[in-house]
C-alpha cells in the first residue's frame, strides 16, 4: 500500500509537516509506503479552462501537477495538509489541486483521502472542509479521525507541544490504513462498484 501525503505550506519543517510526520509515523509501522511532495514553495499556476487535458490527459502547463499525477494514479491514499490562510488552505495548493484532479484521465474511486490543517488558532475547520471537497466530488471514500483532523502552532515546531492535535494525526493515520486494507480485500472479493454512464445535466439550457 502506498500513500502520497502533499504538504501545501511553502515552509520546510514547519507545523503542517510535522503534522505529516506524525501520521507518517503509523503508516511506517502499518507497511505503509509514504511520499511526501511539497507543493507550497512551488511555482504553480491556475487552471485556465483551455481543455487542453481532454485531449492529452495531462496539463498545458507542465510542472509539479504533472509530475505527481503518476504517484497520484499508483497511490492507494492521498492525504491534502495545509496551513490555513484567511479561512482557507493555501492558494498554491488549491492551485495545484484543482488542476491535478482536473487534468489527470484516471479513476480516483476508492482511493482514499484524508485532510489536514494547521494553523495559529482557527480557520481549521473552513480549510478541512474545503479540502474535502476535492475527495467527494471525485468518489473517494473520506477518513476521519477522532476529531476534525487539525493541528495548532504559530512558531515553526509550535505544532510538536499539541498534543491533542499529534494524536489526532495518529488515529487518522490508523483508520486510513485500515480503511485502505478493507478497500483492498474488498476490492479482490466483491471488485468494485460499477460506475453508470454519467448524467451531466446543467442548469442553464
Amino acid at each position: 500500500m502506498k500513500v502520497l501525503m502533499l504538504n501545501g505550506s511553502p515552509r520546510k519543517n514547519g507545523n503542517t509537516e510535522i503534522a505529516l510526520r506524525e501520521m507518517e509515523k503509523i503508516f511506517h509501522a502499518n507497511g505503509v509506503e509514504t511520499e511526501i511532495v511539497q507543493v507550497g514553495n512551488q511555482a504553480v499556476r491556475g487552471c485556465i479552462a483551455c481543455l487542453s487535458c481532454k485531449k492529452t490527459g495531462k496539463c498545458v502547463f507542465d510542472d509539479a501537477v504533472n509530475a505527481t499525477a503518476e504517484k497520484f494514479e499508483k497511490a492507494d491514499g492521498l492525504v491534502v495538509a495545509s496551513p490555513v490562510y484567511y479561512a482557507s488552505a493555501n492558494a498554491t495548493l488549491v492551485a495545484f489541486l484543482q488542476r491535478l484532479f482536473y487534468s489527470t484521465p484516471f479513476s480516483k474511486s476508492m482511493k482514499v483521502g484524508a485532510a489536514v490543517a494547521a494553523a495559529r488558532r482557527g480557520g481549521l475547520t473552513s480549510t478541512f472542509d474545503e479540502l474535502n471537497k476535492f475527495f467527494a466530488i471525485s468518489g473517494m471514500p473520506i477518513a476521519s479521525g477522532q476529531y476534525w483532523n487539525g493541528i495548532h502552532g504559530a512558531a515553526q515546531g509550535e505544532a510538536e507541544e499539541d498534543k491533542e492535535g499529534l494524536q489526532m494525526m495518529r488515529t487518522l493515520a490508523n483508520n486510513m490504513t485500515f480503511l485502505m486494507k478493507s478497500i483492498a480485500l474488498g476490492k479482490e472479493q466483491f471488485g468494485l462498484p460499477e460506475a453508470e454512464p454519467f448524467e451531466r445535466t446543467n442548469f442553464i439550457r
